[in-house]
């Protein structure tokens, strides 16, 4: 039996109010009470709670915590999401009593060490991206792309140019077209080359003076570093347009190539993907913003800012389009990204971006043969290996090699995105991790694909749950535990 049966064996048969019926009589006077609460609020008797001892519940949680995965215990391929291993010392700073104790309606004065941080912050990014507008307030990535999109509108009214347009290459992140409508934009998507670049035929049919921004990935999400970006960049700013671009995807670039030097005007951080912080769950999260600086007036407030003697926060910006979240950002994310680039420096970072573009290049040379890559033998940080080929042989398909891979102790890669490629798996395996881990990732993949269908398609075998309806999972979720 295992122990977390145990304990819910444990949990269903303790009887209910052991503890309760032992606990002496209230010293409030019941009539005290009654004044305050209305009497069918009152109750007869105490609630009927279980006892469990200390160890039970430990035990019960514990092992619960063992069913997860989590990038401190599996290794995550999970292309485009990179989730990389986060340096513990980060969290450790962050939780520092200095750190944590503070409160944002806190005088100013008091404030200083933390607003010179977030000042340092805005900084870095500045010089990163090649942008010198920063705001660090939006909430999370794609909060940013909308955050940057507002900025885009603000800008063009300011211009009275009502331009109405947002192009998308096909094979976007899905969050693109969602902020784009959210800041009142209309989507147009732009085709992709058959080698998996923007189409630019396609694009120069698409571009009049209605486009306000193209949103692009770069390196986009076949993992390629788009060879015409500056070229595409030209062809925006001829029209008057500009180009956004979803910064998912930095790791691959950092201290190689600045998006504000190949002709980005707004992009976002992804703080969690590229430096350091909490990944998944929902949050908590953080997305920053760097723009050019003809469009740094219409940041959201506040900025934090040095007047040559002390930090403040300026909320003095008659263009901003004002507050897009509470307060001034996330901080306990920011500071994890302060630290993070504080320890690699300039050498450091690029150092990291190299390290994730051989380690996906290693698995690519290894996997190829049993996964073909249909987008050249190259790539920057991730790649998409398509599994039509062992889905037409053997009837295996791509969900079935991500749902066994767990029986292996290893996360799927991302599966089926981008759409425009068959059996899609896209895999990612960060500068984080070392060779015996994607050998023994790897190896797990040969061992899959020779696997009989029967068993793979029965995927996964050592889960309490195998192959739950996740369509009809993510619509009608079970958010409470019943008892049977």
């Amino acid at each position: 039996m295992r122990n977390t049966r145990a304990t819910q064996l444990l949990f269903e048969t303790s009887k209910p109010g052991c503890q309760a019926e032992r606990l002496p009589p209230c010293d409030v006077p019941r009539q005290a009470i009654a004044s305050l609460l209305p009497a069918a609020a009152l109750a007869d008797r105490p609630l009927p709670l279980p006892e469990l001892s200390e160890p039970d519940l430990v035990r019960h949680y514990v092992n619960l915590s063992t069913l997860n995965m989590s990038v401190d215990t599996h290794f995550y391929p999970l292309g485009s999401c990179t989730m990389k291993y986060n340096p513990k010392r980060n969290e450790r700073l962050a939780s520092l009593p200095g750190m944590v104790g503070l409160h944002p309606y806190q005088p100013e004065s008091t404030l200083q060490g933390m607003l010179e941080l977030l000042y340092r912050g805005q900084q870095m990014l500045a010089e990163i991206s090649g942008l010198p507008g920063v705001s660090l307030q939006p909430a999370a990535g794609a909060h940013g792309e909308l955050t940057a999109l507002l900025v885009a509108a603000a800008y063009f009214r300011d211009q009275t140019d009502r331009r109405s347009i947002v192009l998308i290459p096909d094979g976007a992140h899905g969050t693109n077209p969602a902020s784009a409508a959210m800041a009142g934009f209309r989507t147009v998507p732009v085709k992709s080359t058959a080698d998996g670049f923007v189409d630019l035929d396609d694009l120069t049919a698409k571009l009049d003076d209605d486009v306000a921004v193209m949103m692009i990935t770069n390196p986009n999400t076949l993992g390629m570093f788009e060879q015409h970006i500056g070229r595409i960049a030209e062809m925006l700013h001829a029209v008057g347009a500009l180009m956004y671009l979803d910064g998912a995807n930095m790791n691959a670039i950092l201290g190689i190539a600045r998006p504000g030097d190949f002709g980005a005007d707004l992009m976002h951080f992804n703080p969690h993907k590229t430096f350091s912080g909490p990944h998944g769950g929902g949050g908590p999260g953080a997305g920053p913003i760097a723009v050019a600086a003809k469009l740094a007036p219409y940041l959201p407030t506040p900025i934090v800012v040095h007047d040559g003697v002390r930090y403040r926060l300026d909320y003095d910006r008659a263009q901003s389009i004002g507050r897009v979240r509470a307060f001034f950002g996330n901080t306990g994310v920011l500071v994890r990204m302060f630290c993070y680039i504080r320890t690699h420096g300039p050498d450091g970072l690029r150092r990291v971006a190299e390290n994730a573009v051989l380690n996906a290049n290693y698995l690519l040379a290894r996997v190829k043969h049993i996964l073909p890559v249909p987008q050249g033998d190259r790539c920057m940080h991730e790649f998409v290996a398509s599994g039509a080929k062992l889905k037409t042989d053997k009837g295996i398909a791509a969900m079935d090699i991500a749902k066994r891979l767990l029986d292996y102790g290893f996360h799927a890669p991302t599966v089926y995105f981008p759409l425009i490629v068959r059996e899609a798996m896209m895999i990612e395996p960060t500068e984080t991790e070392s060779k015996a881990t994607l050998d023994a990732f790897v190896e797990a993949l040969f061992r899959i694909t020779e696997e009989p269908g029967d068993r793979l398609r029965e995927a996964p075998h050592s889960t309490p749950i195998s192959r739950p309806d996740e369509v009809q999972a993510a619509r009608n979720p079970v958010l409470a535990w019943k008892p049977s």
